[in-house]
């Protein structure tokens, strides 16, 4: 079959070696490179050679090791000028709002913050403070706790390790490390991140993190509501936006999104109307 990536083991052995090297803190030598994927020694030196001779690879002969060149790194380049999170995030965005009838947005983390690429409005709901560009604490918001929870603990010490990385906006927050450390157990043990007036009084929230190929967070994606909606309710928003998260992980690694569509979710008395 013409898909069928066994017909293709040069392009397959290639993609490895340069997912390899990116991987890397350093230069590695062509034996590691053989070794950690299985591959024989002539078909790694013959593949670096004409990854070296367009520029995707750098060879560095006083040390007899490979490392990523010029060309891979305009390749990722290219990919963030294209903007593919909101490319791709806008229009599955849309499709939970319509479902939903809450706003929602799109956001990254940057540091200690999260920053909000997407606002999807959805009719007669207040605006909202997580506006396209916005920045906000990470650990406040459920969009950041999200992201947040995905990320080792040793990177997550790393981003707070003191009281004073902790912004306070109410005295009901998060407001030190062990706080942190506990909300995060929680979001991973359900799945989806929460938030209830620490933002903004009377509003709540809910996100998931997409994963990139690597597992890293890549985004994640919120729905903000009415903090009265019952929990049957606020749950049925959770399960929505897993699913979105889940189209927009399969989006960025390259596949179609998901065949099967969530129903919408029944409006309850307690949503808010402007």
């Amino acid at each position: 079959m013409a898909n069928d990536a066994s017909a293709a083991p040069a392009a397959r052995h290639t993609l490895a070696m340069l997912r390899h090297l990116a991987a890397q803190r350093g230069p590695v030598t062509a034996a590691s490179i053989a070794a950690a994927l299985s591959l024989p020694r002539s078909t790694v030196y013959r593949l670096l050679g004409v990854l070296e001779e367009y520029g995707f690879v750098l060879h560095f002969p006083e040390e007899r090791r490979y490392g990523i060149g010029i060309a891979a790194f305009e390749i990722s380049s290219g990919f963030s000028r294209q903007e593919p999170l909101t490319r791709l995030g806008g229009p599955v965005l849309a499709a939970l709002v319509d479902r939903v009838g809450e706003s929602g947005h799109l956001a990254v983390l940057h540091g200690r913050d999260v920053i909000y690429l997407i606002e999807e409005r959805a009719p007669r709901r207040p605006s909202l403070v997580s506006d396209v560009g916005v920045r906000l604490p990470s650990h406040l918001t459920a969009s950041g706790r999200a992201l947040l929870s995905t990320l080792p603990k040793s990177q997550l010490r790393a981003l707070f390790p003191d009281r004073t990385a902790f912004a306070q906006r109410t005295d009901r927050e998060v407001s030190g490390y062990g706080d942190l450390r506990r909300l995060m157990t929680e979001v991973r043990a359900q799945g989806y991140a929460t938030e209830n007036g620490d933002i903004t009084p009377g509003l709540a929230s809910v996100a998931v993190a997409v994963r990139d190929h690597t597992g890293w967070p890549a985004a994640s994606i919120a729905v903000t509501f009415d903090a009265a909606l019952p929990a049957d309710a606020v749950a049925a928003i959770a399960a929505q936006v897993t699913a979105s998260a889940a189209d927009l992980a399969r989006r960025l690694h390259g596949r179609p999104p998901s065949a099967t569509r969530a129903r919408p979710v029944a409006q309850s008395s307690a949503t808010m109307t402007s």
